[in-house]
């Protein structure tokens, strides 16, 4: 599997993950069950997940403004835990607005630009191939969204199905 194949694996999953959320109650979505420094709430989640694959992308890929600072509502939010108050459409919208520049970027991809080294805007003595960014990007979401499963057990809530098994083309010998 190469990263546009996994990638649209996310999108599809999304799909699932984001209809699911919009059918729930807010108190659902925003009820503190973690204990974290940053995340509290699957709204926090739903925001982290897509912040780090702008950041990544925008900030230190493509050095450009990530698209948070476009949102007026979320310019000025710190990463959490912060997002409880949030109207979910507000933070999929964003979601869905870092995943329509992420599919433009990666229909450019070729092979150099994989290979290419970057350093992270806020870390200049690391270095990290583009190619290997990008896995850490969509693996950071599968983790990411595996949490949220729990969290959506936790309170008697059965999550979708998100595995990429559900995702793959059937395929016969």
């Amino acid at each position: 599997m190469n990263i546009p194949e996994m990638y649209g694996y996310l999108v599809r999953a999304r799909r699932e993950l984001w209809g699911a959320l919009e059918a729930l109650p807010d108190e659902a979505l925003s009820r503190p069950l973690l204990n974290g420094e940053r995340f509290h709430c699957i709204k926090d989640l739903v925001f982290h997940i897509p912040s780090v694959e702008d950041a990544w992308l925008h900030e230190d890929i493509e050095r450009t403004p990530p698209v948070w600072t476009s949102v007026p509502a979320l310019k000025d939010t710190t990463g959490g835990p912060e997002y409880a108050g949030f109207a979910l459409h507000t933070l999929l919208d964003y979601w869905k607005a870092v995943e329509a520049s992420t599919l433009t970027y990666l229909a450019t991809l070729t092979e150099t630009e994989l290979k290419r080294v970057i350093s992270p805007h806020d870390d200049p003595e690391q270095h990290y191939m583009v190619e290997n960014l990008l896995w850490h990007v969509m693996l950071h979401e599968v983790r990411h969204t595996a949490q949220i499963a729990v969290l959506l057990r936790i309170q008697g809530i059965k999550p979708p199905a998100l595995d990429l098994l559900w995702f793959l083309p059937s395929r016969l010998p």
